[in-house]
């Protein structure tokens, strides 16, 4: 359903809560825009469901087997139980603050489970392997400064672990970059990060080669043409280079981000700091490193051990 579809009521309800939402909770436009869609597919399937419209007190109304039939529409248009469960999480927000803002509560709501979602581990790169790509991407390019910067976004990537729409929020105010750098990260919350020397000599490196000078309050990594860097850019030169070494599909940029986590959790940090480290906003999120780490010990295990090795022969 798109939000054509809906009542002018209904509309103004949802825009509404989108300028609550971002205005308030400081989430992306784009995470905005997600949410726009999945709650306008929502209230437009409730109308066509119901045959009526859909205000604020009717929407309140809805019944678990109402719940049911739309998320049962919405396998029927092929959805993964991943998309139904984050569309039913954007729901569930729109109703709480349909039920705070307009005090119209729905049990039915708040009584249901989404699907269950397979948990996708992090598929992180070795070390050597995160090292030899940081090295390769840096080979890409043939203009100097074009290769030192490439060289200093993935350097900042699994140095400092930040994601890569953090590693281009950086302004030209932010260099040199310090011991420890403030990251504005998912949902406005803000980290504090260390900055490794090799890090900030990439940087360095960098800034003394750009012939683009866009001032103190302009981005501190530049595309050829001296405007913000376009991340696919980055991307790009990712592929690249794991294409030359032979890396899987995997091995892109967030997977750095993926391999600075599970590398320190492998050397013994504890996960309430790479929690910090990382900006996650519950621990749960950080554990995932958790399963990887023992993936890779039963990984390790059943290729090292005499025993795994002759039941995997029998």
């Amino acid at each position: 359903m798109t939000p054509g579809l809906l009542s002018e009521g209904a509309d103004a309800l949802l825009c509404e809560w989108l300028t609550q939402l971002g205005a308030v909770r400081g989430l992306s436009p784009k995470t905005v825009e997600a949410y726009r869609r999945d709650v306008a597919g929502y209230i437009g399937f409730l109308a066509l469901h119901w045959g009526e419209g859909a205000g604020a007190a009717r929407i309140a109304q809805v019944s678990t087997s109402d719940v049911r039939a739309w998320m049962a529409h919405e396998r029927s248009r092929g959805l993964s139980s991943r998309s139904i469960a984050r569309s039913l999480s954007a729901v569930k927000s729109f109703h709480a603050w349909l039920a705070e803002a307009r005090g119209h509560t729905a049990p039915a709501i708040t009584a249901t489970r989404g699907p269950r979602v397979k948990q996708r581990l992090p598929r992180p790169v070795t070390a050597d392997a995160a090292r030899n790509l940081i090295s390769t991407v840096e080979l890409q390019s043939s203009e100097p400064w074009i290769a030192a910067r490439d060289l200093a976004v993935v350097t900042l990537l699994y140095g400092c672990g930040l994601r890569i729409s953090e590693a281009l929020s950086l302004k030209q105010s932010d260099a040199p970059l310090p011991d420890t750098l403030k990251i504005r990260g998912k949902g406005g919350v803000e980290r504090m990060v260390p900055v490794l020397p090799v890090a900030r000599r990439a940087v360095e490196d960098y800034r003394a080669l750009c012939p683009h000078d866009p001032g103190s309050a302009g981005p501190l990594f530049l595309g050829a043409r001296g405007r913000t860097l376009n991340p696919r850019l980055v991307q790009k030169a990712m592929q690249a280079a794991r294409l030359q070494l032979g890396l899987p599909a995997t091995a892109t940029p967030h997977a750095l981000r993926h391999s600075f986590a599970t590398h320190l959790l492998e050397a013994g940090g504890d996960l309430r700091s790479i929690q910090e480290l990382l900006g996650h906003a519950s621990l749960a999120t950080t554990q995932v490193y958790t399963g990887v780490d023992q993936v890779r010990l039963m990984e390790a295990y059943a290729a090292a051990h005499p025993q795994a090795r002759d039941k995997g022969q029998g």
